[in-house]
């Protein structure tokens, strides 16, 4: 059974569509990616979907929930530049929100002790969030998102903002997450996407093109591509392989070619065969699977 339905989902600021007849369903444990360039409706989707403001139009359905009218005590959610109480300690931040989310005082210290052991900063309980790093920061927002059981988790750009040591700290976190609890979070990064995600919303001017597991939309949007590489300037090869029957297109990227062609077998047998006959210095040949980027690239091209 699907956690939450969304259903022709519609919002508009001063009557243009920021966000266009978006359906999806999320199912219970698993984490989903919400993929997308800047200014694809991400970031109003989720807004929507954690009821900080209504749809134009659609519906967005908890199922099995009794309490439909106020989604929130079911709903986590970080934004991308979350502002804390800097004045505040790590455990009094949470322990505030807590009390905010209805627990008692009581109930939100031994929680705020949970959650800042769950997020790894539990040492840092009682220094001032002014000194926390960003990694930290984002550990610390995820704890509050946390501290109330919600059977849903929003993380929006959670590590965007963040620098190589931050990031890796954050996406490691939201790997242990999975065990704990259905998480949604947005990016532009398609390796974060690739890495943690079970399954993507491919999202772009404000719909979403594609819906599935990665393994799904590669098969789906399968390209078969051979890379190559030579001793000796790359670039110049790409007229040689662009007029073989099997080729497609030929493209640059750095110091390989990307040869794309319409059956893998014959490809592989033509470009072999000038390799040989033209005697070229051939120093990689690689039979490519699609990328995220690929299919991503394809997708948004259409």
């Amino acid at each position: 059974m699907s956690m939450i339905t969304v259903r022709n989902l519609n919002k508009q600021f001063d009557g243009k569509h920021v966000v266009k007849n978006v359906d999806f369903k999320l199912n219970p444990g698993m984490c989903v990616a919400l993929l997308g360039p800047n200014g694809a409706g991400k970031t109003t989707t989720l807004r929507m979907l954690s009821g900080l403001i209504r749809p134009t139009s659609g519906s967005i359905m908890f199922e099995g929930l009794d309490d439909t009218k106020d989604i929130r005590r079911h709903i986590g959610y970080l934004p991308q530049y979350p502002s804390f109480h800097e004045w505040m300690t790590g455990k009094e931040f949470l322990i505030y929100v807590g009390q905010l989310a209805y627990l008692s005082k009581a109930q939100a210290s031994t929680k705020a002790d949970e959650m800042l052991k769950l997020v790894g900063i539990s040492e840092a309980a009682n220094q001032r969030i002014k000194k926390y790093s960003g990694g930290m920061r984002q550990r610390l927002g995820i704890a509050q998102a946390l501290i109330h059981e919600p059977k849903l988790l929003m993380l929006d750009e959670p590590v965007s903002a963040l620098d190589p040591m931050g990031r890796r700290e954050v996406l490691t976190l939201m790997e242990k997450l999975k065990e704990h609890t259905t998480l949604l979070f947005s990016t532009h990064i398609l390796n974060d996407a690739e890495e943690i995600s079970d399954e993507l919303l491919v999202m772009h001017h404000g719909e979403i093109l594609e819906a599935g597991s990665i393994h799904e939309l590669r098969s789906k949007h399968q390209v078969d591509k051979i890379d190559l590489c030579f001793a000796e300037s790359t670039e110049r090869y790409s007229e040689t392989f662009i007029l073989l029957d099997s080729v497609e297109r030929v493209e640059m990227n750095k110091e390989c070619l990307h040869v794309f062609v319409s059956n893998l077998d014959e490809g592989r047998k033509e470009i072999l065969e000038v390799v040989k006959n033209q005697g070229l210095p051939l120093t990689k040949f690689e039979l490519a699977r699609t990328t995220l980027e690929d299919m991503f690239m394809k997708v948004v091209q259409k």
